[in-house]
């Protein structure tokens, strides 16, 4: 049984009347009984007994109706949980990569918009001259950092990536022997939103 069955169902369980079902739900009385038909259809008995002047409901109709009062009430609590926990996310994030590490953290990125398609992703371009410079300056959210990060006013989350360093001036190091640089996202501690610990959570899961 679909949504719109339901809504059908338990208005005129309500109502009582095919006309006022009809009209309270922007529908024709054709499409309301063709929905009462094909329930009944379904289930296998009558959920209304229809004279020329009274509709009422059955005793299974009855049952039915209470089931699926409690039913939607749910549902309806659930989604409006939903857009409530959608309103405390912000519109935009901005993400700011340096250079060309940005395919290597394609992963990360894409998963934050698969979990949060109403969260706009936008990545921005950043110097490793001046790696805190547009943080600081609000002119993005999250930056891309290598470890370790000292500094009081930003926080630091999960490391997101983590490459071996290659020495211009040394022939041959073994791996085993080389230095390691591990990069991370860090955010400004008094910026930290509900949309910026969302995108640290999804973070982890590269760790």
């Amino acid at each position: 049984m679909e949504m719109r069955d339901i809504e059908i169902f338990l208005t005129l369980a309500e109502e009582l009347h095919f006309g006022r079902t009809a009209q309270r739900l922007h529908i024709t009385q054709s499409r309301v009984s063709h929905a009462i038909r094909q329930q009944e259809r379904r289930i296998g008995a009558p959920l209304f007994v229809r004279t020329s002047r009274t509709v009422a409901l059955t005793g299974i109709g009855e049952r039915l109706r209470d089931e699926l009062r409690h039913g939607s009430r749910v549902i309806a609590s659930a989604i409006e949980r939903a857009r409530a926990d959608a309103r405390r996310f912000d519109d935009v994030l901005r993400v700011g990569i340096m250079g060309a590490l940005g395919p290597a953290l394609a992963p990360v990125l894409r998963g934050f918009t698969d979990a949060y398609p109403q969260v706009e992703l936008v990545v921005r371009e950043t110097h490793f001259a001046d790696p805190f410079g547009p943080l600081r300056a609000g002119e993005v959210d999250l930056q891309l950092a290598w470890l370790p990060v000292c500094e009081p006013d930003l926080t630091v989350g999960a490391t997101v990536r983590t490459e071996v360093t290659r020495l211009a001036d040394i022939t041959y190091v073994p791996t085993r022997d080389a230095p390691v640089c591990r990069w991370t996202f860090v955010w400004r501690s008094d910026r930290e939103t509900e949309t910026v610990r969302a995108f640290d959570s999804v973070a982890r899961r590269f760790s």
